[in-house]
């Protein structure tokens, strides 16, 4: 006996999936909503900075908050809305006035916890984006965001939601990253010198490294192509320093 067969399944397969999901009604279920939630950092006068907005609508209206915002979502299956790192684009722009185009971003992962927000169950995925310090004063606030600043991470702050826990692990993250990639790219003028690395390495880990340590990791790092010479020297209270820059750059 012959059996017609179509891509996925046979066809009274198909059928019988086609009539399920004409009868399934998605407000039988539980509907979390979800929103993507945006730790963007940064160097700012010698220290880690993260963008920080002030919440212009409740709840926590006045509060200070990490950029973000709600998934947009399709009203039936056909179109089911915007995929999730589009949204995480989305917002970025919509935030900061900033393009992703030249901007590390990658997603962290997501947080969950019952009552983390008080309007319905509200589930976040969370993203990390990077942006150099010229870039970084460009920014500007937008949405139901009055005002968006950096501010240092080492000092406490007052947060909306369970945002002092994404930004935790989003640090936390860099801080991982830093040791084995070359995010340290991201957060470093396009030319720098030994002793200016060193620095970034040491605002992200937050302690000071051993000069004679990090000169191997670097001499290391241009063994593996990672870093390059240029031409270029600058001037330095004790003598001209080489420049280097990184001939290879982290992305999402």
């Amino acid at each position: 006996m012959s059996q017609s067969i179509t891509r996925g399944g046979s066809s009274t397969s198909k059928k019988e999936e086609q009539a399920f999901l004409e009868a399934y009604r998605p407000g039988d279920y539980a509907r979390p909503s979800v929103t993507v939630d945006l730790v963007i950092f940064t160097i700012k006068d010698g220290a880690l900075a993260a963008l920080f907005v002030t919440r212009g609508e409740h709840p926590w209206k006045g509060a200070l908050a990490l950029p973000g915002g709600f998934l947009r979502v399709g009203k039936d299956r056909a179109e089911q809305g915007e995929d999730l790192v589009d949204a995480a684009r989305r917002e970025l722009s919509e935030e900061t006035g900033l393009s992703d185009a030249r901007i590390y971003l990658t997603q962290i992962g997501a947080f969950g916890k019952p009552g983390r927000d008080p309007r319905t169950r509200v589930i976040s995925v969370a993203y990390v984006a990077l942006v150099r310090p010229e870039l970084a004063q460009k920014t500007v606030g937008g949405g139901d965001a009055t005002h968006a600043q950096f501010l240092d991470v080492s000092k406490p702050h007052k947060l909306a939601f369970d945002h002092g826990e994404i930004l935790a692990a989003a640090r936390a993250f860099v801080q991982r990253e830093l040791l084995v990639s070359s995010i340290a790219f991201e957060l470093t003028p396009e030319t720098f010198t030994i002793q200016e690395l060193r620095g970034t390495y040491e605002v992200i880990l937050g302690e000071p490294l051993d000069p004679g340590n990090f000169r191997k990791r670097f001499l290391r790092m241009l063994e593996e192509g990672i870093i390059a010479e240029t031409r270029e020297m600058r001037r330095t209270p004790s003598k001209p320093a080489r420049l280097y820059r990184f001939a290879k750059r982290n992305r999402s």
